[in-house]
Order: structure tokens, then sequence, then C-alpha cells
């Protein structure tokens, strides 16, 4: 079947089957590898995406804050799962500007991190968003 995606602002046409899992066309078919298979059963968060309408997380406010605050308190380890864990972050700032310790927990549960940098990962969500 014929699809036509818009990503990030610009739209791309795919044939594929139409229960093609998204991950599979942005990776296989479009080769966009930020996105990342993890458990195969959109368990851990490798996989998050934004869906309807959101902007290249780069280009959004919360996404730039976040990209600095993960660089400046290294978050990153291995780095895996680190797409799915700020498309998360940026979605609850997006809605929660100012998250509590309770809120970040609440946000980010869907996203397992093997290296377990999760205090590190709170700490760039609240330098994000200057708490």
């Amino acid at each position: 079947m014929a699809f036509t995606l818009k990503i990030n602002g610009t739209p791309h046409e795919v044939d594929v089957d139409g229960d093609t899992p998204l991950l599979w066309v942005l990776r296989d078919v479009l080769g966009m590898t930020g996105t990342k298979f993890g458990c195969g059963q959109a368990l851990c968060g490798a996989c998050t995406v934004h869906l309807d309408g959101q902007p290249a997380i780069g280009q959004a406010p919360q996404g730039a804050a976040l990209q600095k605050a993960w660089l400046e308190l290294e978050v990153v380890q291995c780095g895996y799962c680190q797409s799915g864990q700020i498309m998360s972050a940026a979605a609850l700032l997006k809605d929660t500007p100012k998250p509590t310790d309770d809120d970040i927990d609440a946000a980010m549960s869907g996203n397992v991190c093997r290296c377990g940098t999760y205090q590190r990962i709170r700490a760039a969500i609240k330098h994000a968003a200057g708490v």
C-alpha cells in the first residue's frame, strides 16, 4: 500500500504492507536510524516517536534544551535508549514545563535504561526545565 508520512515537516512516500510496523518503515525503508529497536514489544521505550505534528526534537524549545542538558550532564553511557528517553522527556516538558520527581518518574516509566542512568536522566530533565 502507498502511504504518505509527514516526518519532521517533510512528506515521505512509502509503499509497504499496511501492517508494517512504523519502526521498520522509519529505519528500513526511509533510513532514519535515530529510532531504535529494543525489546520488540514496545515495552522498553527505545522505539518512542512523536505523532500528530510534533516538530523535529532539536527544533522544539524543550527538545533543544533536553539535548543540551543530556550533553552537559553526561547522561549517556551506551546511548542506545537515549533517543526514546529524549522523546519521552520532551513530551513531558511540553505538557508539564516544571515537572516534579513524581512527574518525571511517571513520564519516563515506559523507558528502560540498561546502564541505569536514571538519576542523570532525571537531573537532565530538571536542568532542561530550569527546575
